[in-house]
C-alpha cells in the first residue's frame, strides 16, 4: 500500500487542527466535568489528555530531533512499515473501543488535574503541525524513531506521527463518551 505524502500530511494536518478544537472547546467547560469518571477505574477527560501528554513528551522531541538531523529529501509516496503500519491501524477509533494496557508511566489514573493539561496538549498540538509542515522536506520513509516502549525499535516518520496523531484521535473519542455521560448523568439527577 502507497499513500500519497501530501495527502498523508494533509490528513494528519487535519486531524490535528481538529483536535486543537477540541481541546478548545474543552477549555470551556467546568473543571469538575472533566475530572467527571464513569467509574472508579476509568480515566477523566483531563486524565485522557494527560495520558496524551505523556506520549507527546517523548515523540515530540523524538519526531523534532529525526527530523533536523534528516537530509532534506522528499518522495511523492509512503509505503508504510509492517510493524508502524500495525501500531497506527491499531491506534485508530473503532465502533467498539477495545481496551488496551498502557504502561505505568502513562497512566494518569487518579492524578489530580486541572486546565493546565488542556493548556499543555494545545501547545503539544501546535508543535505537531509544526512538524507536519516541516515533514514535507524530508523522506518519511528513510527518517526513522525510537518509540516510548524500547529503544531497539525504530519507525519510519511517516508511521511515527500516525501512531501519534491516531492515538491522539483514540482518546478524543474516549472523551466525548465519558462526556456524554456525564451529561445523561446530570440530566437523570435532574430529573
Amino acid at each position: 500500500m502507497k499513500i500519497s505524502t501530501s495527502e498523508l500530511l494533509d490528513e494528519l494536518k487535519n486531524r490535528t487542527k481538529e483536535h486543537l478544537e477540541f481541546a478548545a472547546m474543552l477549555s470551556l467547560k467546568p473543571e469538575d466535568d472533566l475530572n467527571f469518571r464513569i467509574s472508579e477505574d476509568s480515566w477523566s477527560a483531563l486524565e485522557c489528555l494527560e495520558h496524551l501528554n505523556r506520549y507527546g513528551a517523548f515523540y515530540i522531541p523524538e519526531i523534532n530531533r529525526n527530523i533536523n538531523s534528516a537530509e532534506k529529501f522528499s518522495r511523492s509516496y509512503f509505503k508504510p512499515g509492517i510493524l508502524g503500519n500495525y501500531f497506527a491501524k491499531s491506534m485508530l477509533p473503532k465502533e467498539n473501543l477495545n481496551k488496551m494496557k498502557t504502561l505505568k508511566a502513562t497512566n494518569p489514573i487518579h492524578s489530580q488535574l486541572d486546565k493546565s493539561t488542556i493548556d499543555i496538549f494545545i501547545q503539544q498540538q501546535g508543535k505537531l503541525l509544526e512538524l507536519l509542515e516541516e515533514a514535507k522536506f524530508i523522506d518519511l520513509e528513510k527518517t526513522k524513531t525510537g518509540i516510548s516502549i524500547s529503544k531497539l525499535i525504530k519507525l519510519k516518520l511517516g508511521d511515527t506521527f500516525r501512531f501519534v496523531i491516531y492515538h491522539n484521535a483514540r482518546h478524543i473519542e474516549q472523551i466525548k463518551r465519558i462526556l456524554m455521560h456525564k451529561k445523561e448523568e446530570t440530566i437523570s439527577q435532574k430529573a
